[in-house]
C-alpha cells in the first residue's frame, strides 16, 4: 500500500479528468461568435459546439424552443470544418480510453488494498491505466488545440440557410469547453503519468518468487 500513493492520486485525478472531458462534450460553447445582424439572432451572440449551433433568437425560429434556437449537426453535413469532426471522433475515442484506464487502476488498487501482491496483477494494470490516460489526454489536446487555433484566426463556417447563421462572424471567441477541455487534458496526462511511475516493491519473498 505504500508504494501506491501516487497510484491512488493517479486515480482521482483521473477520474476528475475522464469527467470534464465528458462535460466538455456536452458543452456547446466550443467557438462563442459575435455577428453584427441581430434580426434573427437577437442576443447579437451564437456558441457553436462540436454536436450543435445555438442562439437566442426573440422571433421563435423553432417551434420547439421559447427562445433558444439550436439546429443539430448530422454525420452528412459537408459544411461542418475538419476540426468538428475531429473533435466529434476523439473525444468519443478520449471518453473509451479514459473509462479503461479508470478500470485498470481500479483492479490495481483493488490488488493492492486487499494485499493481493503478485506482480503480475499489479504492475501491469497500473501500467496500462497509466497509457490509457495518456492517450485519452492526447485525444482531447488535438481537437482543443485544433479549435483554439480557429477561434484564435476568426475562420468562418459555411452554415446553410436553414441554420440561420452567417458564414463568419464579426469575432469570435473562445467558449467555456476549451478551458474545461485543457484541464481535462492536464489531469489525464498527470494520472498517466503517476501511473506509470509505479515500482513493485522488491521485497524476499518477491525475490525467491
Amino acid at each position: 500500500v505504500s508504494t501506491s500513493h501516487l497510484q491512488l492520486a493517479a486515480f482521482a485525478l483521473g477520474t476528475v479528468g475522464w469527467i470534464l472531458c465528458t462535460v466538455s462534450m456536452g458543452i456547446v460553447e466550443w467557438r462563442v461568435w459575435h455577428v453584427a445582424n441581430t434580426t434573427i439572432i437577437s442576443s447579437g451572440i451564437a456558441w457553436v459546439g462540436i454536436w450543435k449551433v445555438c442562439f437566442i433568437s426573440y422571433l421563435h425560429v423553432s417551434p420547439g424552443y421559447r427562445e433558444q434556437f439550436c439546429h443539430k449537426f448530422s454525420g452528412y453535413d459537408s459544411f461542418i470544418p475538419h476540426e468538428i469532426y475531429a473533435a466529434q471522433g476523439l473525444l468519443l475515442i478520449a471518453m473509451f480510453m479514459g473509462l479503461l484506464g479508470l478500470a485498470a487502476t481500479i483492479f490495481a488498487l483493488r490488488n493492492v488494498y486487499m494485499g493481493i501482491t503478485h506482480k503480475t496483477l499489479i504492475a501491469p494494470f497500473f501500467l496500462g491505466g497509466g497509457f490509457f490516460y495518456i492517450f485519452a489526454g492526447l485525444c482531447v489536446l488535438i481537437p482543443v488545440s485544433w479549435n483554439f487555433y480557429s477561434v484564435t484566426h476568426n475562420q468562418s463556417i459555411a452554415f446553410p440557410p436553414s441554420y440561420y447563421m452567417p458564414s463568419s462572424p464579426a469575432a469570435q471567441e473562445a467558449g467555456a469547453a476549451i478551458p474545461v477541455g485543457i484541464v481535462a487534458v492536464i489531469l489525464l496526462l498527470l494520472s498517466g503519468t503517476f501511473s506509470l511511475s509505479y515500482r513493485f516493491p522488491m521485497t524476499a519473498n518477491t525475490i525467491m518468487k
